[in-house]
């Protein structure tokens, strides 16, 4: 067995800089490929977008993410705090949502880059939000620096609320359409499950 092996370091012995497991190390490396992913696209979105309001969106959201990239790299880099707390995305749609089914013209790829619209557009941004959300979260699970830990769980929350945003958006527009079960059905599946009244500890579960 050589040196390498069967060595244990704790945290404490190490330098911030170092204090990372090596699975941490290619989440975050996938973590912050995804952020500039989001964030390139974006960019590219920004030629095309006519409808203010999406802009408007897209606008606000590189920026929180492009502030939240700096963050993460940061403390990626140092093992330690950032320079500023994990900042909280507040989004400016309203929580109405326009239930059931519009007819629209069914959907196709685009055939050139004149077709290309804001619904299109939203719909990419709401794909990357969702990816990077789901990135963020299971990375999160596994990162053995508290500092990034923290930083990364932090970020989620945010994520859904922009993925929210942006659905919102495009429910508004009838773009993403929500139909609903009959009256009957929702009461059935809504009414399948009940909680426990009486609530008992394992301990005392396993003495009856």
């Amino acid at each position: 067995m050589n040196s390498s092996q069967g060595s244990i370091t704790q945290s404490q012995q190490m330098s911030p800089q170092m204090n990372h497991g090596g699975h941490e190390v290619f989440d975050l490396h996938e973590v912050l490929t995804g952020m500039i992913n989001v964030l390139d696209s974006y960019m590219m979105f920004r030629t095309h977008v006519k409808d203010q309001e999406l802009m408007d969106i897209l606008d606000r959201q590189y920026s929180f993410i492009l502030d939240q990239y700096n963050i993460t790299c940061e403390c990626f880099q140092t093992g330690q705090d950032p320079s500023h707390h994990t900042k909280k995305y507040m989004m400016r749609q309203s929580n109405q949502i326009a239930y059931g089914i519009k007819p629209a013209q069914p959907k196709k790829p685009k055939q050139s880059m004149s077709e290309i619209n804001d619904q299109g557009i939203a719909g990419h941004m709401l794909g990357l939000i969702k990816s990077n959300a789901s990135i963020l979260t299971m990375s999160s699970l596994e990162v053995t620096n508290p500092v990034i830990r923290r930083v990364l769980a932090d970020t989620v929350p945010n994520y859904i609320e922009m993925a929210y945003e942006v659905f919102l958006y495009q429910n508004k527009q009838h773009q993403y359409q929500v139909p609903q079960l009959s009256p009957q059905d929702m009461s059935a599946m809504t009414q399948s499950f009940t909680p426990v009244m009486n609530q008992q500890t394992m301990s005392s579960m396993t003495m009856q």
